[in-house]
Formats: structure tokens, sequence, C-alpha cells
């Protein structure tokens, strides 16, 4: 078989893969650091997040560049090239794919500003427009951060530019790429809280409730449908194929997926990132929320369950231990306390003593006032060890309980194996245990780090050809 690249447009870093479809390796890993980040300290202090959208691009330029000139003429082998990257956030481009506003992307927090005409916050503005029957339209509810929220945000605050198309940063690159307009794939579209997964189309509706005319949103383009080849310039820059044809990007939390689970029909994946989810995939178009209806590249959907607590709750404990080394015994830490909480929390009893941990400290997706709690504290379990246990317990639980609100949605699903992805289960085998014992399934997770970006190569290779289709493409997938 031949190589394949896939390319993913993160958040914090930028990273190219090649992947040897006959042996299932990434054979080459290249990543630059996200350094884009031009958000204003006011406007950081404010919960806003805005990006230097051309910078992004030559950055994922760059990783091509490396990655191209490593292989040498084995570039020449590149069979299919694939594209992902980060959901939710928006750049306004012009006709000639110049950015006319930042990338504010899907950590912005602006929707959640008052509204000037005192009927709370934007976000709920713009969800009382759309009415309540736009979550079951759009298979997600709307919430800060979503294109349509920005969208909404700039046109009411008088920040609109006068004309544009609005997209998502890796369809901005994969454009750039093909020389030619923008196109949005069903996966990455499913997230801007605008689109109907039952119809993979742009919900003309909700559009023309916040006041859009419909020219501000690129056409929708599968992922077996090319934006064109790509362009001469950079076929010879990068020693490719120019008969190599550039798809539109998919969403990262289907391009991991793709990337990780072979088996669609009796596999669950549970990522665990900075947050978690869970998510099975289905043909089917039943849901409810907290529930989302995510579209899947080709056809089909993943039920997803998201926003669970992931990494960053166990992180808040590290900083809570950091903080009491530093304030309450004098002593600074410089290193990382991971190591020695995960060894304390394997010292714990099963259980933690009765001490149990909800670990939602930051409310959860549709209920953002929620808070976490820590109880049945007693003399025995009030130790750090029995803190840091009841906290993963908590976690495990968590995503157990987001699994079981997904089978009840999906009852004739059969789960035999969980998939794990994410760094929160690679590097914690503690967690990654928990989680298996509260399923009562085995857990498998591949020999890859980057998950979206093999999901995205093993796509374009469907739409290349390569592959007859995205089962076969899956048995490549090799697992530890």
């Amino acid at each position: 078989m031949p190589l394949l690249l896939g390319i993913d447009l993160g958040t914090t870093k930028l990273t190219s893969i090649v992947f040897d479809s006959d042996a299932g390796d990434v054979i080459f890993r290249s990543a630059v650091p996200n350094d884009a980040n031009i958000t204003r300290p006011e406007d950081r202090a404010r919960g806003r997040s805005e990006w230097d959208a051309n910078r992004i691009v030559d950055q994922a330029l760059e990783c091509l560049r490396q990655t191209t000139a490593t292989l040498g003429g084995r570039s020449r082998e590149i069979a299919a090239l694939g594209i992902t990257g980060q959901q939710h956030g928006t750049v306004i481009v012009d006709s000639q794919l110049q950015p006319v506003t930042p990338l504010i992307n899907w950590q912005d927090r602006r929707g959640g500003e008052p509204h000037p005409n005192g009927s709370g916050s934007f976000v709920d503005k713009a969800r009382t427009l759309l009415g309540d029957d736009a979550v079951t339209r759009c298979g997600c509810r709307l919430q800060s951060g979503f294109l349509a929220t920005t969208l909404f945000w700039l046109r009411e605050t008088g920040s609109l530019p006068k004309q544009g198309r609005a997209c998502f940063i890796m369809d901005l690159f994969a454009a750039r790429l093909a020389g030619g307009a923008v196109a949005i794939e069903p996966s990455a579209a499913g997230s801007s809280g605008l689109f109907r997964p039952q119809t993979r189309t742009w919900d003309d509706a909700g559009i023309a409730a916040l006041g859009f005319d419909r020219s501000w949103f690129p056409p929708v383009g599968e992922a077996d449908q090319p934006l064109g080849k790509i362009a001469p310039q950079w076929a010879r820059e990068f020693g490719l194929s120019e008969q190599l044809s550039i798809f539109p990007s998919l969403g990262d939390h289907q391009s991991s997926f793709l990337g990780s689970v072979a088996n669609r029909s009796n596999d669950v994946l549970v990522n665990v990132g900075t947050g978690a989810q869970v998510a099975v995939f289905t043909g089917g178009l039943d849901f409810a929320p907290p529930v989302e209806l995510r579209p899947f590249p080709f056809s089909g959907n993943l039920l997803s369950n998201v926003g669970l607590p992931g990494g960053w709750s166990y992180q808040l404990l590290e900083q809570f231990f950091a903080q009491v080394g530093r304030d309450v015994v004098g002593v600074p830490v410089n290193e990382s306390l991971y190591p020695a909480i995960n060894r304390l929390a394997r010292e714990a009893p099963a259980g933690a003593g009765g001490l149990r941990c909800e670990p939602t400290f930051a409310g959860t997706r549709s209920n953002a006032a929620v808070r976490g709690t820590f109880s049945g504290i007693s003399p025995q379990n009030f130790t750090p060890a029995h803190f840091a246990r009841a906290l993963l317990e908590g976690m495990a639980a968590a995503l157990y309980a987001g699994y079981q609100t997904i089978q009840s949605q999906h009852p004739t699903f059969r789960a035999n194996r969980l998939v794990a992805a994410g760094n929160g289960l690679r590097e914690n085998l503690l967690l990654a245990e928990l989680v298996a014992e509260s399923f009562g399934l085995p857990m498998v997770n591949t020999v890859y780090c980057e998950e979206a970006a093999v999901g995205a190569a093993l796509a374009a290779a469907v739409g290349e050809g390569v592959f007859p289709d995205l089962d076969t493409a899956g048995r490549s997938l090799r697992y530890a």
C-alpha cells in the first residue's frame, strides 16, 4: 500500500504524520507549536480568544515542509492527503482567501457577554431566535465559541465585515492548498450550530432566524468530493504528485474516532484529554440532549457525550497540591506532581474509603452552573491519596454515566470493547484501569499519539480510492 499524509491543525500544536497503510505504522511525525494567539491581555481576561489565521496556515505549511523534506524522494509515494483541525471557532475570509477577521476559536467566551437589549447573553438571545427545536434540527445546543454564536456576536456588535464567508481554520488551509474556494465537510459543519445532520445541509431556517444571508456559508462538500488537485506551486515545493486531491477537512472529534476505532459496530471511543468524550457510531438519527448527533464522514453519525470531566479536573488537583507546597510549606514546586499523585492514588483503597467526587468543577455542557463536589469526608479519608483516588474514580464514573445515556438512546448497540484516545488515558494507567472497570469492558489503545491526523489520512485514502471504504481503511489500525 502507498503512503498517506495527515495534517491536524490543533489548538496547542500543528502536526503532520505519514502513515504506512501496509504496516499500519506512523513512519514520520512533525509538530510545531501553535504560537498564533494574538489575544490582547485585556481581552484574554474577558474570556476572548483570537488567533492569527495566516500564521496558523503558515505553520501548517511548515509541518508539511518538514515532513516532505524528511521523506525526500518518497514524497512522490504519498497517495492521499487528509486534513483535520479544531472545530467550532470561525474565521471570515474574502474571495481571495484572505482573513478579514482573526480566527475566533472554540475557547472564546464572548457569547456569554450580556446582550445590549437586556435579554440575557448573546448566546441566550441566539438560542431564543433559533427556537426550541434548534437542538433537534442541528444535533447540538448552541454554545459560546460556536461559529453561529461568533457570527451573531459580530453582527450584533457592528463588527461583522461587509462581506465574506465564514469557515473553520482547517477549511482555509485546505482551500489554500487546492488554490480554490472553501467548502465545509459535514463533520466540521455539524459543530457550527447551524447544520442539519438529518439532511447534511445548512440549517436555512436557523440562518434566516439569526438574520444572515445564506451567502455567508460556504458550500457543503462530502469527504470524497475533492476541492481540486493540489496547487502546482505546493506540489513542486513539497515534491508531491500534482494528481493529489485536496478533500474538505474533517472535524477533529470525528477524525479521532476514525483514527482510533476499527470496528464502528461494536467499539466505544473514550477520549480523555483536557476534556473528555464518549462516542459510538450510529446509522440512525435518534438522539436527545445531553447527547449530541455529530455527522460522520461519508455517512452516518456519532452519538457523542461531550464536555465530560477530563484532564483539566485532575490538573486542578495538581495545582492545589502545588499551591499547598508553595503557600503552606514554603517550598515552590518546579516539576510535575502527576507521578507522585498517581502513586498516591494507586496506594489508596478502591472506593477511596467512602470519599466520593463529582468532578464537574466548571459545570457541564447542558448546565454551566453545576459545580463539583467531594462528599463522604471522614477523618480516615481526609488525605491526599484518598482525594486523588476519589477524583479519578469520579472521572471514570462520569464517563460510564455518559455512555449509559448514549446506550439508552441506541439500545441495539452492543459494545465489545473500549478504544482509548487522548493522553489522559495513555499516560495515566490507573485512570485507564478504573474506566475499564466502570464499563466492565476491555480497553485497547492504538499505537499512535496523533489519532486525528491518522483518521484524516484514512478518510482521504478512501476518497482517493486507495481503500474501497472506511471499514477496510480501519483494518489498517494497530493496537498496543
